[in-house]
């Protein structure tokens, strides 16, 4: 019973904090960092202030812990695409569908994203443990191109990043934009069949940028 007790304690706190992080996540998502109110987390996670205070330090710890998590989230699914058995241009298709998929289903990280960047990014540029976070997919895609260009599935000579804002750019934007483009095209981006078509067109998009010579 006396070891048990310490453990229990150390779920309790871990359950605690999950669930503040699930709420603040919301919250920040809706309202951005200077709308969301840390009493409205608090009392929203049935906690207090002071308890939110306790484990992320005040408000910017919380926030900066939010855009971590909605960052681990993402990698960690990406570390489980398995492409090292698929040949290139399949490894990068699954790559490309896969963040049009996340990111459709997950629009609260492309708004909190969008919310960083009115703040210049300076919650993510102090947070060490962010740009380490996302290293990864940039080697990820890196490993996809060096084996096609390797085998002559790939022809243009780019770098990963750019490879990943081309497609960031494409997984976003059908998200980030949606509103904005029904009301003024009356087209709309969460239309089952119009994000089918998106999504097949920001991988023909990237393939076709990827076999295409430099001189095209």
């Amino acid at each position: 019973m006396t070891n048990q007790a310490p453990v229990e304690l150390q779920r309790d706190a871990a359950r605690t904090r999950s669930d503040i992080l699930a709420v603040a996540t919301d919250e920040f998502a809706a309202n951005g960092y200077s709308g969301a109110r840390v009493d409205e987390i608090a009392a929203k996670t049935r906690t207090t202030k002071r308890m939110i205070y306790y484990y992320f330090g005040g408000k910017e710890g919380l926030y900066t812990a939010v855009l971590e998590g909605v960052y681990a989230a993402i990698r960690s699914e990406e570390q489980n695409l398995r492409l090292g058995d698929l040949p290139p241009v399949e490894a990068m298709t699954k790559i490309v569908r896969f963040a049009f998929d996340y990111h459709g289903a997950h629009p609260e990280l492309c708004r909190l994203v969008s919310i960083e960047n009115i703040h210049q990014a300076q919650y993510l540029r102090a947070s060490e443990r962010a740009m380490a976070l996302n290293s990864p997919v940039i080697t990820l895609i890196a490993e996809v191109l060096e084996r096609g260009l390797a085998d002559g599935s790939f022809a243009r000579r780019v770098s990963a990043m750019e490879v990943h804002l081309l497609i960031m750019a494409q997984a976003m934007y059908s998200v980030n934009h949606r509103n904005s483009i029904q009301a003024v095209f009356g087209y709309d981006m969460a239309d089952p069949g119009n994000r089918a078509r998106l999504r097949q067109m920001a991988v023909d998009s990237v393939l076709s940028w990827l076999r295409s010579t430099d001189e095209a």
